[in-house]
């Protein structure tokens, strides 16, 4: 393919249909040109650096951390630092708005607040793509001009551009598997194209080839990006990661070395993934695939051939020692099973090798299971692994059809004069060895295999007394007794070995009932549990020579380098997380059962699986970016071990330096090789500070103490913020070495994991066009449009949608609010003095409602739910205010206006920084920003307000949905009972009694809240239903006590008040107030509001609005009050009324209007 310069957007790259096309941006432009003169103005002012009170103003040891936290209070909250080796995308700023929101919140509630941010830089990603680079300069030169050349001369000699899987790992780090799995979509051949697809020009890209270079380029992009989305990070605090910062350097040194002298790091051979093609271990964050997958272990059983099927012995005859031992060799997780040995499965179509591991043994397997195992010292001699593929050659090649009739001794089985070789479809070569051992007694995959061989003996070209040895019981159980796999088989009425799905379950039924629950009925641990004897059975082969340990990645693995990975059995440095230090691994478990704010259940609940399982860590390699191991200096850190506290470096690092890599000092003239470990042990409270250790360092004791308060005092981190796939890896890691290191006051408060981020209901994929990068997002629709999309997106853990519908209708509500302040503000003719009539007081109380609400929403980190309360029903709150007094005639109140304005700029604060603080400062003209404004402070919302607001509502909506009902069916020419065109009288029915009917009711509801509270609980409730259905009035009672529920659980009104049937406000005074807004909103030229009497014949009228001459909305309105007016034979809608549910009925009039 011809290569073009990649110099623009992603959105110049990619399309979609799915993608949001904008038409006029006028709009737009305008909010935009607010949010870079505000930016300009917070970053002039530097209102996002925040200190720690200095030791002049509270001198050091005049008070203990947790006091001085309690006097100054404070927010410390960070998200896993983005990966240097791409642009940041929305993805990464919807777990960066996290933090964000509560930032903004927790400025807005008076606390010092710290946001921080640092650049990742270790690890195989970034120097993998350099090297790549270098390769392609070497071929294409330096701005790849020969590429063209090459394509023109062998176009159709190319192969096809192959996946790269790696695509995604090139725009970020931290990325969720979704993510990577959408990347594979992208065909790149080279990495000088997957540069230019990052909108790299094609001049630059050559300067890539140096792995520094990465660092010094895509950190100022971040910085950009973040500051244009108006985030409230304290950049004096970032840094780079890896020894190109001698300052971070010295901080990871230390850490290793002290999680050394705790027995934390240690030195073993142990089961690691593993790179053949890099050299070194393979952990998580290099890889491209598989992230997660771990060393699965086998107990590899050697079942030696006594005669080999006529096929096999004719390809193999000259090609191996006539007394050499050939041993077919299958992998098994179930040992303690081998006594139950019937025959052994090989694949037909699988291609098998003989592999020679001494000069007279050889082992019959596949070719990756022998690659596997050239790395766990059985081809080759521990520690000295093979360089390539080509030095592990096969004997000879076997089909596994050519196989099948072999006789084998099979160790343990009571068939003691052999087995058979089998032939099984399911076998995978791609899972263990490509060798199956067959237990049919309790594996109900053999059983079903071994029927269907012996019923179609000639069809699979066997004997049929090879498929039918005698089955022993071997293991006891108490659900299916002790032939576990003929019983579920035949329960379930398997008849294939192609029902899979079945087959399935009744494997995993039969292995949880046998190991955790059976017992041994044959060999040498008779009697003993499964649980127990497992262990020692496979011991007992290894011991005797008949088995050995092997180990295999449970998954598909691929390194950055596109390696497909191995396990290797190798000496490292590890981590030693999990079993091997129960008491680590327990204090850990407890800490994330008991201690820790983790927002969700699903968050909590996968730490604690993963505690469950984790293991030693490989903490070393010798490839890629880094610190160098202190007491190994030929291996570097991996990534998700230098970046487990360096949350804590966040807290001092401006004193050290003022640039990314320590090159400019900070506010400290501190030198790196100053920072011995002893002083990391005082700035993090683990040791005093003492005249020695001030002299052997050279840094003033001042300079110690500020530093150690700056710690101290933002410590603990408050939050911590990632997505929930680093949950198996560096948010365990995270929590582990915390608390480790740090004195239990230090320990992380609180953990916030969030799901993926889809585009517009879709995965990002960059192959389909559906990606948007940060900046695109920022350009598009502005940043506080694309932070309003983010906080609508979602919370909790389940996948999150960022819809560009939502970030540009938000363009529209913000700019067209924006005008409204700016008009309404000026408007003299708003109402002034004593703002106290009805729709003030319901409009005042709403306000005060959803200013709570949005708190309680912010507080939880609800971010959805704070926008719905501080945005979008703080809008419809004024505009039901605003049509309620123009429909009244007595216009909104200007003090409230004001109010409305304030409040909606306090509330939206946190997610629209920019529009808040230009209402703030430039319509309500305060004289600061509003990031140093407090939350608003209001009196807890009236409950009689509250039920007549939502009377209010329930009442208006229902007269005018009943009007237009009738309008509806005169346009579609059926009957109609009022001509709503036409003069027309609306009659409201209010009554103040209650139907003798519900009494029994209400006790019935008032001794089920006596005994329950009617806090939901399940059993409860359909207790309460039973008895209502019992009363045999259903369809009018369950309405009735689904309501007094209501009140009283969610509206928490007085039990009392609700029981006595008393309504929180007066209805008769509130339809008063509603009938003028009513008569203009109908357009009736009537209306009058009647109080019923018991039966709903006769009634009281309690007033009549009458309007004048002119339009419906404009004419006089004249109320005249209907005290003592008696009615009879009311309509018999009016029979329907109850207290707080108005009948109402219309009908038409003749008028002079």
């Amino acid at each position: 393919m011809a290569v073009t310069n990649g110099t623009g957007s992603s959105l110049e790259h990619n399309s979609s249909k799915n993608m949001l096309k904008l038409e006029n941006t006028e709009k737009r432009d305008t909010l935009i040109a607010i949010e870079k003169k505000y930016q300009a103005q917070w970053k002039e002012s530097g209102v996002f650096q925040a200190n720690a009170p200095t030791t002049n103003e509270v001198p050091t040891r005049s008070i203990i951390p947790d006091d001085l936290r309690k006097r100054h209070p404070k927010y410390f909250g960070t998200f896993a630092f983005p990966y240097m080796n791409g642009s940041l995308h929305v993805g990464h700023s919807f777990t960066i708005s996290k933090v964000e929101f509560t930032a903004g919140f927790s400025r807005l509630q008076g606390k010092r607040v710290l946001f921080p941010l640092g650049f990742h830089c270790t690890g195989m990603p970034i120097k993998a793509c350099a090297d790549k680079l270098v390769e392609d300069v070497q071929r294409f030169g330096r701005n790849f001009e020969k590429y063209e050349e090459e394509t023109k001369s062998n176009i159709n000699e190319l192969p096809p551009a192959p996946t790269q899987s790696d695509v995604k790992e090139d725009i970020t780090k931290f990325t969720s598997k979704k993510s990577k799995a959408a990347a594979k979509g992208v065909k790149l051949k080279y990495q000088f194209q997957i540069m230019l697809a990052l909108g790299i020009a094609r001049e630059e890209i050559h300067k890539f080839a140096d792995a520094n270079y990465w660092l010094k380029y895509f950190p100022p992009l971040a910085k950009q990006d973040l500051n244009d989305f108006g985030a409230r990070i304290d950049w004096r605090r970032s840094f780079v990661t890896t020894d190109a910062n001698p300052y971070y350097d010295t901080f990871v040194r230390w850490q290793m070395n002290r999680l050394r002298e705790l027995d934390k790091i240690q030195y073993g051979v142990r089961y690691t993934v593993y790179s053949p093609k890099d050299g070194q271990p393979c952990m998580d964050h290099d890889r491209t695939e598989g992230e997660g997958v771990a060393p699965q272990d086998y107990t590899a059983v050697k079942l030696e051939v006594k005669e080999w099927a006529p096929k096999a012995a004719n390809l193999i005859k000259g090609k191996i020692p006539e007394n050499a031992s050939v041993y077919f060799v299958p992998a098994t997780l179930r040992p303690e099973t081998m006594y139950g040995q019937t025959c052994c499965f090989v694949g037909p179509k699988i291609n098998y090798g003989v592999f020679q591991v001494s000069e007279e043994v050889y082992y019959v397997i596949t070719k990756r299971a022998a690659w596997n195992m050239a790395f766990q010292g059985t081809f080759f001699k521990s520690g000295q692994f093979p360089r390539n593929a080509s030095e592990l050659q096969a004997v000879v090649e076997l089909s596994g059809a050519s196989v099948v009739g072999t006789l084998v001794k099979a160790p343990l089985s009571i068939h003691n004069e052999g087995i058979r070789v089998l032939p099984m479809d399911t076998v995978l070569p791609t899972k263990g060895t490509g060798v199956v051992t067959s237990v049919p007694s309790d594996s109900p995959d053999d059983y079903a295999t071994i029927k269907d061989l012996a019923k179609k003996a000639e069809y699979y070209g066997i004997e049929k007394e090879w498929a039918e040895l005698e089955i022993p019981p071997i293991i006891d159980t108490p659900s299916y007794g002790n032939l576990s796999a003929k019983y579920l088989v035949e329960k379930m009425k398997i008849n294939s070995p192609k029902d899979a799905k079945q087959l399935a379950e009744a494997k995993d039924l039969a292995y949880k009932e046998g190991y955790y629950k059976g017992t041994m009925l044959i060999g040498e641990f008779k009697g003993q549990p499964v649980e127990q004897a497992k262990p020692k059975v496979k011991e007992a082969l290894i011991k005797s020579g008949e088995a050995f340990e092997y180990a295999e990645p449970n998954g598909h693995v691929v390194s950055r380098s596109g390696d497909e990975c191995i396990v290797a059995y190798l000496g490292q440095w590890f981590l030693n997380y999990g079993e091997n230090d129960p008491e680590w691994r327990q204090q850990t478990l407890d800490y994330v059962s008991g201690g820790m704010e983790m927002y969700t259940s699903e968050t909590r609940h996968g730490f604690e699986k993963n505690l469950e399982w984790l293991n030693r860590w490989a903490c070393a390699r010798t490839y890629g970016l880094g610190s160098k191991l202190p007491w190994d200096p030929k291996f570097l850190i991996e990534s998700l071990s230098d970046s487990t506290i360096y949350m804590a470096y966040y807290t001092i690092a401006h004193f050290l330096h003022s640039d990314n890599f320590g090159t400019q000092p900070g506010l400290f003239n501190i030198k790196p090789e100053q920072l011995i470990d002893e002083i990391w042990d005082y700035i993090f409270c683990r040791r005093d500070l003492d005249d020695g250790l001030v002299e052997r360092c050279g840094i003033k004791r001042v300079e110690l103490e500020s530093m150690r308060r700056e710690f101290e005092y933002w410590y603990p981190l408050d939050m911590r913020v990632s997505g929930k796939d680093l949950i198996p890896n560096h948010l365990t890691f995270f929590l582990y070495v915390h608390l480790a290191l740090f004195p239990r006051e230090y320990w992380p408060q609180s953990i916030r994991a969030n799901g993926h981020l889809l585009l517009n209901g879709d995965k990002m994929s960059k192959s389909t066009g559906n990606f948007l990068t940060l900046s695109d997002a920022i350009k598009k629709y502005g940043a506080d449009a694309s932070r309003i999309a983010l906080a609508d997106a979602g919370d909790g853990v389940e996948d999150a949608n960022f819809e560009e519908a939502v970030a540009n209708s938000s363009i529209l509500r913000l700019f067209t609010l924006k005008e409204w302040c700016e008009e309404v503000i000026k408007d003299q003719s708003l109402r002034k003095g004593a703002s106290n009539s009805f729709w003030d007081k319901l409009f005042e109380n709403e306000m005060y409602t959803l200013v709570h609400e949005a708190r309680q929403h912010y507080e939880s980190t609800n971010y959805k739910l704070a926008l719905k309360s501080a945005f979008y029903d703080f809008l419809g709150c004024r505009d039901f205010y605003r049509e309620a007094t123009a429909a009244t005639g007595i216009g909104m109140h200007h003090d409230l206006v004001l109010r409305f304005i304030e409040y909606q700029a306090l509330l939206l604060a946190p997610i629209a920084p920019h529009w808040s603080d230009y209402v703030w400062q430039e319509v309500l003209h305060k004289p600061t920003t509003i990031q140093i404004a407090i939350y608003p402070s209001v009196p807890s919302p009236s409950l009689s307000l509250s039920a007549a607001r939502e009377y209010v509502r329930s009442t208006t909506s229902a007269i005018t949905s009943a009007e237009a009902s009738q309008q509806k069916r005169k346009d579609k020419g059926k009957a109609i009972a009022f001509d709503p065109k036409l003069p027309k009288r609306l009659t409201i029915f209010a009554n103040t009694s209650h139907p003798a009917w519900q009494g029994k009711y209400i006790d019935l509801v008032r001794e089920q809240f006596g005994k329950t509270g009617l806090t939901g609980d399940v059993a409860a409730d359909k207790e309460l239903n039973g008895k209502v259905a019992k009363m045999g009035e259903m369809k009018k009672a369950m309405p009735f006590v689904q309501n007094l529920k209501k009140r009283l659980v969610q509206g928490g009104e007085d039990p009392e008040v609700v029981f006595e049937r008393k309504l929180a406000f007066d209805e008769t005074e509130t339809l008063r107030e509603m009938s003028t807004g009513l008569m203009r909103t109908t357009g009736c030229a009537e209306v009058h509001v009647v109080s019923v009497e018991e039966g709903g014949k006769v009634g009281m009228v309690v007033c009549v609005v009458e309007g004048g001459s002119g339009s419906v909305r404009d004419r006089e309105v004249s109320v005249r009050e209907g005290e003592g007016e008696r009615r009879e034979g009311l309509p018999a809608v009016a029979e329907g009324a109850m207290p707080g549910s108005p009948s109402f009925y219309f009908e038409n009039v003749e008028t002079s209007i």
